[in-house]
């Protein structure tokens, strides 16, 4: 940009070509403590090991990741959406169930007979 008095010196004159030693923890504080450590434990080369929570996942599950992550917003909704009426359905399955086999009395507790 120009000056008002017509030169151009103003703007080289701002420029600084000092070098700054960042590697002082005083000078120059980490704003989110572990930060550096990250970033250089980022930088190792990558490993071809699966993840801990992968390692119990069989190729079934990797499947049903897999599909799950391609789905859309609204396909996944509808994916939960059913998968919240499919758990409601077998609530209400098993409340039948322990209603009848309290009417059939099968989980009453056997009495102390002379037997064991």
């Amino acid at each position: 940009m120009a000056s008002p008095n017509g030169g151009d010196d103003f703007e080289p004159s701002l420029l600084s070509f000092e070098k700054l030693d960042r590697s002082s923890p005083d000078l120059w504080p980490e704003l989110v403590p572990g930060v550096a450590e990250f970033a250089a434990s980022c930088k190792n080369p990558i490993n071809n090991s699966p993840p801990k929570w992968m390692a119990e996942l069989e190729s079934e599950d990797i499947e049903m990741l897999k599909e799950l992550g391609s789905l859309t917003t609204v396909n996944l909704m509808e994916k939960i959406k059913g998968l919240q009426n499919l758990a409601y359905q077998l609530g209400l399955e098993e409340s039948r169930e322990m209603t009848r086999g309290k009417f059939l009395n099968i989980l009453e507790r056997p009495k102390k007979g002379p037997f064991p």
